[in-house]
C-alpha cells in the first residue's frame, strides 16, 4: 500500500556525526546499551537511562510489539572464476525458476536466487565462486542469468550450484550458511576498517540477531535492531510490570540501505516490503484494543502496524507496503516507540521526526534535531549496534 505524506525536504533532517559515534560493535551486554527517555506529549521530558530500566518506564496492560524476523547471512563475498578478481553481494531472496529462461542454467537443484552484486564485468554465463565465512571455497558456484534491475541497480538473477554435491536438492539458508555471511550495514563495515577492527563472524551472528527471532520466518537482509536490545531479564521485567508483548513480521529489505537522494521525501522511492500481523493479529482482530497504549518495537514493527491500520478488514495475512511516514502523518495504532538513532537524511529520522510532532505547537523536526544534538553531546552509540531511544506516549 502506498501513504500520500505531507512533503519536506531532506535537508531538514541532516545532521554531522563525529565518526567515533558509530557503533561499530553491541554493548557488552544486551540490556547494558543506553536508553534516552523522551515523551510524545511532554516536549521538556529528557532522561538518561539505560535500557535494562525499560519495564519500570511503562505502564500495566502496555503492548509491546516487535519485528519477529530472522536474519539471514545474506553478505556474499566471491572470486570471478575466469579472472580471479573479487567482488562482493547480497542476497536478496529466491528466484522462481519460471521468472527465468527456462533455458538458461539454474543450478543443481534448480535454486535460483536475486542478489545485488558489485562488479564491473557482470555478464550473463560469468561464474563466481562465493567464499564462506572463513573466506576459503564454500564449494558454492553462482553463475549470472540476466539482469533483474526490477529489484535495483546491480540485481542479476543467479544459478546456484553445489560443486561438493552435485545433483543434490538444495535449500537457501543451508547454503547461504556455508556461503554468507553476516549482513552489516555498510558503514560499520567500512569504519571497521578505518579502526583497524576485527571481529569473528560467529560473535556478529550472534548479536545481529534479536532473542525472539523465529527462525521459521527467516528473510531479513538487515537486523530490526530496536530489537537488539532485548534479552530475557528484560522480558523477566516486562512480565512483572505486567506489560503485555506480541510480534509481527516485517522482513527488512536491502531498500532499508538506500539513502534518500532526492530534494523531497515524497519524491524518494520508497522500497516495497512483505509483512504480516503475525501473532499481533488476534490483539488488532478489531483494530487497534482499546484502552491500550501500543510501542512499537523499531520502524518496521511501526510500518507494519500502520500500514494494516490503513487497510479494511479482514486483514490479509500478508500485504506489501511502501509507506512513508513523515510530518503531518496521523498515526493510527503506534503511540509510542522503541528505536535506535537513525542516519541523517533518512526516512527512519523522518518517522521519529513525525512521531515526536503535536500539530500546531511542537515542530517534528526541530525536536528530533534537539534530542539528536543532545545525543551527541552526552556521547551516545548510534547506528545498528547503538544505543536506544524510548519514545513514550
Amino acid at each position: 500500500m502506498v501513504r500520500t505524506i505531507h512533503a519536506m525536504r531532506t535537508d531538514d533532517l541532516d545532521f554531522v556525526l563525529p565518526s567515533e559515534l558509530i557503533a561499530t560493535t553491541p554493548a557488552p551486554t544486551r540490556e547494558s546499551s543506553r536508553l534516552l527517555v523522551v515523551q510524545r506529549s511532554n516536549p521538556e521530558r529528557i532522561e538518561h537511562r539505560v535500557f535494562a530500566d525499560l519495564p519500570g518506564l511503562l505502564e500495566p496492560n502496555d503492548l509491546l510489539v516487535m519485528n519477529r524476523s530472522s536474519v539471514v547471512p545474506a553478505r556474499l563475498q566471491g572470486v570471478n572464476v575466469e579472472t580471479g578478481g573479487k567482488l562482493s553481494g547480497l542476497y536478496l531472496m529466491d528466484e522462481p525458476a519460471a521468472a527465468t529462461d527456462s533455458r538458461a542454467c539454474c543450478g543443481a537443484g534448480g535454486l535460483r536466487w536475486v542478489v545485488l552484486l558489485r562488479t564491473k564485468r557482470a555478464r550473463p554465463g560469468r561464474r563466481v565462486m562465493l567464499l564462506g565465512p572463513d573466506h576459503q571455497d564454500s564449494g558454492i558456484v553462482i553463475e549470472m542469468i540476466e539482469k533483474a534491475e526490477r529489484h535495483g541497480p546491480g540485481a542479476w538473477v543467479v544459478g546456484v550450484e553445489d560443486q561438493h554435491h552435485r545433483g543434490s536438492e538444495l535449500d537457501t539458508l543451508g547454503v547461504l550458511d556455508r556461503a554468507g555471511s553476516t549482513p552489516l550495514p555498510p558503514y560499520i563495515v567500512h569504519e571497521r576498517k578505518i579502526r583497524c577492527e576485527s571481529h569473528t563472524e560467529q560473535s556478529d551472528r550472534d548479536r545481529y540477531q534479536t532473542v525472539f527471532a523465529d527462525p521459521a520466518e527467516t528473510g531479513s537482509v538487515a537486523a530490526p535492531t530496536a530489537g537488539l536490545h532485548f534479552n530475557e531479564s528484560v522480558f523477566a521485567g516486562l512480565r512483572s510490570r505486567s506489560v503485555r508483548t506480541s510480534e509481527v513480521v516485517l522482513h527488512v529489505g536491502a531498500g532499508t540501505f538506500k539513502p534518500v537522494e532526492t530534494e523531497t521525501l515524497e519524491e524518494h522511492p520508497m522500497h516495497a516490503e512483505w509483512c504480516g500481523l503475525g501473532p499481533s493479529g488476534a490483539c488488532f482482530a478489531g483494530g487497534k484494543p482499546a484502552g491500550t497504549r501500543v510501542i512499537a518495537v523499531g520502524s518496521t514493527s511501526a510500518r507494519t502496524l500502520e500500514s494494516f491500520a490503513g487497510v479494511d478488514q479482514p486483514y490479509p495475512d500478508q500485504l506489501s507496503t511502501r509507506i512513508l511516514i513523515s510530518p503531518g502523518y496521523r498515526w493510527r495504532w503506534v503511540d509510542g516507540m522503541v528505536t535506535n538513532f537513525h542516519l541523517p537524511r533518512s526516512t527512519l529520522l523522518a518517522m521519529v521526526a513525525s512521531l515526536l510532532e503535536i500539530p500546531g505547537r511542537v515542530d517534528g523536526v526541530e525536536r528530533v534535531q534537539e534530542i539528536y544534538r543532545v545525543a551527541i553531546e552526552e556521547r551516545y552509540r548510534f547506528y545498528s549496534f547503538g544505543d536506544a531511544m524510548l519514545i513514550l506516549p
